[in-house]
């Protein structure tokens, strides 16, 4: 879902991050505030008050989506739910879990938490608009307060909407798996709902780029709604796959006779020898002693010169085992799964100490859920 993202502080342990898309929307969110929002309901002022004013509110915004996604993560960490950090993105900020809730009360409140401290948020600063207009507060500020109050109201309400995996969606989720005691069933119903929200939302965005003539307000609906579907799709292909996985190590999936190379060998044999006899991206790379020294992959091929691979030899470019390209046998599949999610490699090293106990492949992961699941129905 993300792309390159920064890390910007912790709060009470949690890891806020800001994907590069989210400085995309800042610019277009304080633009917007600076020419329209702030102009239309303020009059008078200067073009440069306006785009403070713009600034100030989008770091408002950004500092109520934070406030509102460590709401989760506090509440999420209270009933045993494991939160991986807090992430703004192009369309706000979302509290990223480790594990699925166990309960249905767990779930409950974690997403409810959400809504209820921007509700917070929103009655706090409509207050202090309120206290500012006996006190004289100026225009310009009392103004920004003014939309935080609205603006915190306004993600409250939405994402009170039951469509997962908005928080309203999950909210609906819990209540759903208390009834019947199914997570399963109660999360396909609750993506489905989603899904026909997201369809919704991407019919009038149509709707309103060909008929109204809303360009920018109908692509905006257009996006959330696309965004929203490819959600609540993935939420349940997701939660399909842990259970499908649930319990199984990479012990079971690993192959124990990899095919591996030595480190003195030209870089031209490797690719005629190997990268075009197997097929693999990635090779470990095994002493004689029958000690892994790393492993050499074919995009690190590719950076040579294709003329130089007579004089280059394996070892050259080997890269060392680390945590992004290996792991152990008995570590759970789900954990490796996602290390090829988060790496974009399809193969990694599967290692007892120094010893190469065998290469699991994305492949074969994805072999077995399929048939998993078929055979679960």
């Amino acid at each position: 879902m993300f792309g390159k993202r920064i890390d910007l502080f912790k709060i009470l342990g949690f890891q806020v991050r800001i994907d590069f898309s989210w400085i995309i929307i800042a610019i277009i969110i304080a633009w917007s505030l600076s020419t329209g929002f702030f102009p239309y309901h303020l009059e008078g002022l200067s073009t440069g008050t306006y785009w403070a004013m713009g600034i100030v509110g989008a770091l408002g915004l950004f500092l109520s989506i934070i406030f509102h996604e460590f709401s989760h993560s506090v509440v999420a960490r209270r009933y045993g739910i494991p939160m991986k950090g807090i992430t703004l993105f192009i369309f706000g900020g979302m509290a990223e879990m480790g594990d699925e809730p166990t309960s249905p009360r767990g779930e409950f409140m974690m997403a409810i938490a959400g809504p209820i401290s921007s509700l917070f948020i929103s009655g706090v600063f409509y207050a202090i608009s309120a206290l500012g207009v006996q006190l004289g507060i100026p225009m310009p500020i009392n103004g920004v307060i003014q939309y935080l109050a609205l603006i915190n109201l306004v993600l409250a309400v939405f994402n009170m909407l039951p469509a997962y995996p908005l928080d309203g969606g999950r909210v609906l989720r819990s209540l759903l798996w208390a009834i019947k005691g199914n997570m399963r069933w109660a999360t396909r119903i609750a993506s489905n709902i989603g899904s026909g929200f997201g369809i919704f939302l991407i019919v009038m965005g149509i709707y309103n780029v060909l008929f109204v003539g809303n360009f920018i307000g109908g692509m905006w609906w257009f996006l959330i709604g696309l965004f929203l579907y490819n959600a609540a799709q993935l939420s349940y292909q997701q939660l399909i796959t842990r259970r499908a996985l649930e319990g199984e190590s990479v012990r079971r999936f690993m192959k124990t006779d990899p095919v591996t190379v030595s480190s003195d060998l030209p870089l031209d044999r490797l690719v005629e020898d190997y990268v075009y006899r197997y097929h693999h991206k990635m090779y470990p790379v095994v002493s004689e002693s029958g000690r892994v020294q790393g492993c050499v992959t074919t995009r690190q091929i590719k950076e040579i010169p294709k003329e130089n691979w007579n004089r280059k030899q394996v070892f050259e470019i080997t890269q060392p085992c680390t945590e992004e390209n290996s792991i152990a046998p008995d570590t759970d599949a789900i954990k490796a799964l996602s290390l090829m999610n988060q790496t974009g490699v399809s193969r990694l090293l599967v290692m007892e100490g120094e010893r190469l106990a065998g290469v699991v492949t994305l492949k074969d992961l994805l072999d077995f859920l399929s048939l998993r699941v078929e055979l679960d129905g």
